[in-house]
């Protein structure tokens, strides 16, 4: 599977969702998922790429990780694993 394969299951995981029913524009939000479903999803992607994604739970809005769509965070953490590699 590939990165973006990945994180999409994760994601759709938490959304009790199919992942063909993950739209790349799509945001958290529009598939259900609340602050601690975000939080679990951010937890298990760090677990699954084992890397440290730069995003503060307590001020979501002031971390440096955009969460805004489904594709912004597939960027943010393909960003995150090249760095790594």
């Amino acid at each position: 599977m590939s990165i973006n394969e990945k994180v999409i299951a994760i994601i759709a995981e938490q959304a009790v969702l199919e992942p063909s029913d993950v739209a790349m524009d799509s945001t958290l939000e529009s598939l259900g998922i609340d602050s601690l479903g975000l939080v679990e999803s951010i937890f298990a992607i760090e677990e699954e790429f084992d890397i440290t994604i730069p995003f503060n739970a307590n001020e979501p809005t002031d971390s440096d990780f955009d969460i805004s769509s489904v594709a912004a965070i597939l960027a943010g953490i393909e960003k995150l694993v090249s760095e790594k590699a």
